[in-house]
């Protein structure tokens, strides 16, 4: 079995964002392909499972555990189930993250907003 989803038919948001939700395509994960303009990104939250987030350009303020940080292109940043994270672009062009949720769909606890 396989499933190819052509960019072309990929729906993005007002602001660039890819969501993929594995369940629906029989894959074991879910994903964002984050294309966030300077100062963007999601407020404080937790997921029941890992999170993992590979910055591929531009430059993220990342909140996980309590604990402030920068991640710049090329950094790998591994979130563990139920750790409180947020991230925003601190940098003055878009921020290319993609963030990878370990499940087949997306479940979220926010915890501000």
């Amino acid at each position: 079995m396989f499933e190819v989803l052509r960019a072309t038919e990929q729906e993005r948001s007002r602001g660039g964002t890819l969501t993929f939700e594995g369940e629906a395509h029989g894959s074991g994960v879910s994903f964002f392909l984050v294309y966030n303009e300077p100062g963007g990104g999601p407020d404080l939250h937790t997921h029941p499972y890992s999170e993992t987030w590979i910055v591929r350009a531009g430059k993220a303020r990342l909140t996980a555990d309590h604990e402030e940080f920068v991640a710049d292109a090329g950094d790998i940043v591994v979130v563990g189930a139920e750790t409180p994270h947020r991230f925003k672009n601190v940098g003055s062009d878009r921020l290319d993250i993609i963030c990878i949720h370990a499940s087949p769909r997306m479940i979220t606890d926010w915890l501000e907003s």
